[in-house]
């Protein structure tokens, strides 16, 4: 399973509505191009940022009801899709802003700051999904940003060695103080009983987070509700195998594997059936 920051939510899923595949794609297609736009290619750091502004003034386009300047047939279909279920536009701002902030910010000093970088990266998706779906409740947002924000946070766990070489840190500055974890010790892949205590901290941490969201899985009817089962413990089966891997995610990145998935669709089904998520998980949030 790999998580990322826009694919949180299932994209052109078969579980699906067949109505709702295409505009999920598009505005997949739309998180997608932002991104890549951050990430990918050979562009200075001051050349990311105005090919952002560039598209962000793609989206104010859209939001003014005339064509666009950048990607004219991407913004003209999200200005489809907009109009047909009255999406609104903050969430891909969001996206646009974190993507942004992906350029020059490279470390969090405190879990506001992470967290704050994870309501822009990694729940505007869920929003819009949940306005696909006119199920956009006060609830129903907040457990989405739960879910949504635990699984950026399992994907930074995944992928601590891929940011370090990527020049990222996202654990916390001040985690790794409290642990007594150095950079030195992240950039030579030292597993010792310090880092295993920190990342059992963070995991925890993922954990009770995405467990606190989970009942919008139960809520949501048909394939949908059973899309979010899956993703719920495709998430916690990853915080699994980072522990099995004694918190060694330099040389043990975790993924799932055929037997991994095996287990989720199980629990996904008995959870559909049960009601339940059939996980506990201490809230260990506000010690963060």
């Amino acid at each position: 399973m790999e998580v990322d920051h826009y694919e949180n939510f299932p994209v052109a899923s078969v579980l699906l509505p067949k109505a709702l595949r295409a505009p999920v794609g598009v505005i997949y297609h739309v998180a997608r191009t932002a991104d890549d736009i951050a990430d990918e290619g050979d562009w200075s750091p001051a050349e990311r940022h105005t090919r952002l502004a560039d598209f962000r003034a793609g989206l104010d386009a859209v939001a003014a009801g005339r064509a666009a300047p950048v990607h004219p047939l991407l913004f003209e279909k999200l200005a489809g899709v907009v109009a047909q279920y009255g999406l609104p536009l903050q969430p891909f701002y969001d996206l646009v802003s974190a993507f942004d902030q992906d350029i020059d910010t490279t470390r969090y000093a405190e879990w506001p700051a992470l967290l704050d970088y994870c309501r822009r990266s990694a729940n505007p998706v869920g929003h819009l999904m949940l306005h696909l779906f006119d199920a956009a409740t006060p609830q129903n947002l907040a457990d989405s940003d739960a879910i949504c924000t635990a699984l950026q946070l399992i994907n930074f766990w995944q992928d601590v060695a891929i940011d370090w070489e990527k020049g990222r840190v996202y654990l916390p500055q001040a985690d790794l103080a409290r642990f007594k974890v150095t950079e030195a010790q992240i950039s030579q892949g030292i597993v010792d009983d310090a880092w295993r205590a920190l990342m059992a901290h963070e995991v925890a941490y993922a954990r009770a987070m995405i467990v606190r969201g989970a009942p919008l899985a139960l809520r949501m009817p048909g394939r949908f509700g059973l899309e979010l089962c899956s993703i719920v413990h495709g998430g916690l089966r990853i915080l699994e195998r980072i522990e099995k891997a004694g918190y060694d995610v330099f040389r043990h990145r975790p993924t799932l594997g055929a037997f991994d998935w095996c287990v989720v669709a199980v629990r996904t089904i008995a959870m559909r059936l049960s009601r339940r998520v059939g996980v506990r998980a201490p809230s260990v949030e506000g010690s963060a």
